[in-house]
């Protein structure tokens, strides 16, 4: 198993369940970490690991659902594909409300089931992609000094170089010079991707210097 293999993450107190489960998902090539309750995978979890979650909704000590929030609280973000055995319409709801890629009920079908991993494992691939694309623009902006911060803040608003020029109190030729160190360090070739860059930063017109969002904090 490679460091991008994703893991399928099995959590149900059923032992029946879980062996069919591993058979089925591991005869798909899918690699199974699989656990008999909630809190033993809390204390076995790697958040790291690229992969969802496939997790009963009614267990003992610990739901499902409450699962959910626990890992929600501690900033893991991990699709989760939620199976009952009760089809449990407001519970489903809350899930999907509070993330979860789908809520199956049992017995679930096998394709079914597989479609629902394979969304839950491309939903994680995108949201890790997105939050390395993330840490890589805050490595640059903070390659920025504080006058091309303030510089980039200027022209995300939509300025011109004498505008600029006037409200820091320079020349436009020394704005000119900043602009473009800021475009090269950001690794741009236009505004427009410049700007872009600096919203998905949170970096909008008018703010005051600010830090980067973290990566973690990215929406499901």
């Amino acid at each position: 198993m490679n460091d991008d293999t994703a893991i399928v993450y099995l959590v149900d107190d059923d032992p029946s369940i879980l062996r069919a489960l591993t058979r089925l998902l591991r005869a798909g090539g899918h690699a199974v970490n699989a656990f008999r309750s909630p809190r033993d995978f809390l204390a076995e979890h790697d958040a790291a690991a690229p992969g969802c979650v496939v997790l009963d909704l009614a267990m003992p000590g610990l739901n499902g659902l409450e699962l959910q929030t626990a890992l929600a609280a501690a900033g893991v973000q991990r699709p989760i594909v939620f199976l009952s055995g009760h089809g449990d319409v407001p519970s489903s709801v809350r899930a999907m409300k509070a993330g979860a890629v789908d809520f199956l009920t049992k017995p679930v079908s096998e394709q079914d089931l597989l479609a629902a991993i394979g969304r839950a494992i491309e939903s994680d691939r995108t949201m890790r992609r997105a939050r390395a694309e993330l840490r890589a623009i805050g490595e640059r902006l903070n390659t920025l000094t504080p006058r091309e911060r303030e510089v980039l803040r200027h022209v995300v608003s939509g300025q011109l170089n004498k505008q600029i020029a006037a409200d820091l109190g320079t020349v436009e030729k020394t704005v000119k010079v900043h602009r473009s160190r800021v475009m090269e360090k950001m690794g741009v070739r236009s505004l427009a991707d410049l700007v872009r860059m600096a919203e998905r930063m949170g970096i909008t017109s008018g703010q005051p210097d600010s830090h980067p969002p973290s990566p973690d904090t990215l929406p499901h």
